[in-house]
């Protein structure tokens, strides 16, 4: 053999080693995670995300909501890595994933959250107990001067069906009964908070982050009982009444880049974003 048939044979190994690792690096940077669920966590998980990829070159995470429904059926389904849901997993949806993917459901909270009110600025209520809510939303009450406000008939918002909040907001307030049929649906917590910002009759509920151009009203376990305002002392102690967890859900124990992510989501950085967002970190363990 010539030595021109060896100068070729040499380039032509260097050449193909080093499209082998570019395609291995591509693969690998080309992993993306996905993320769906939850409207109320939608805005944190974006911003653990950007933050995430800025510090991880080459990682890509999508993050999309919909609702936690649409995030726990995406997770049965295999469409998602990660489900977000501001409720926790019912038993039926824990065994249709056992039954799809022959593997448990691994529940991660991720965050701290208070279910709020939300009312006008210009409101007259000052605090609710959770028996008057409970009778504005199964229709019970209908007026503000009722429960200590002006004459005006209640505009009620509520979030629509397929949404961890409403699942919370219809046990922990309604006791399980039905809304008011006249109770006015809208799809995600900012559509919320902008209807009563711009309606002095209006209220409505959602996570603790969505609070600009609208009022955070106290609750009131009774009438007798002193009004508990959100924040990160009342929620993480139980003392705010619809304080609960924000939570991740995984398809099994997590693994490689998706478990990478939620280490980083739990670390002390990714719990900092939580209160950067307008929600609260987990408890120092």
């Amino acid at each position: 053999m010539n030595k021109n048939f060896w100068h070729l044979y040499i380039i032509a190994c260097v050449l193909f080693a080093s499209g082998c690792g570019a395609d291995l690096d591509s693969d690998q940077q080309s992993r993306s995670i996905t993320v769906k669920g939850s409207d109320t966590m939608v805005i944190l998980g974006q911003r653990w995300a950007e933050v995430y990829m800025s510090e991880n070159p080459g990682k890509t995470i999508q993050v999309t909501g919909g609702g936690s429904g649409t995030g726990i059926a995406s997770l049965i389904n295999g469409g998602t890595d990660i489900c977000e849901s501001s409720r926790p997993m019912k038993d039926r949806e824990k065994e249709q994933v056992l039954e799809r993917h022959n593997q448990q459901v691994k529940e991660i909270p991720v965050a701290l959250d208070g279910v709020t009110i939300y009312v006008h600025p210009e409101s007259h209520i000052q605090s609710f107990t959770k028996e008057q809510l409970k009778s504005i939303y199964t229709g019970q009450v209908t007026n503000w001067r009722d429960i200590g406000g002006e004459d005006m008939r209640i505009v009620a918002y509520s979030r629509e069906n397929n949404s961890g909040t409403y699942a919370f907001f219809k046990e922990h307030v309604l006791d399980n009964e039905d809304f008011a049929p006249e109770i006015q649906t809208l799809p995600g917590t900012a559509a919320v908070v902008n209807a009563v910002s711009q309606d002095r009759a209006s209220l409505g509920y959602g996570g603790i982050a969505y609070s600009s151009g609208i009022r955070i009203i106290p609750i009131q376990t009774d009438e007798n009982a002193e009004a508990v305002q959100p924040s990160l002392e009342t929620v993480r102690s139980g003392q705010y009444p619809l304080s609960r967890n924000l939570f991740f859900y995984t398809v099994g124990e997590p693994t490689g880049e998706v478990k990478a992510f939620i280490d980083w989501v739990l670390s002390p950085e990714g719990q900092e974003i939580c209160e950067a967002v307008g929600y609260y970190p987990l408890a120092e363990k």
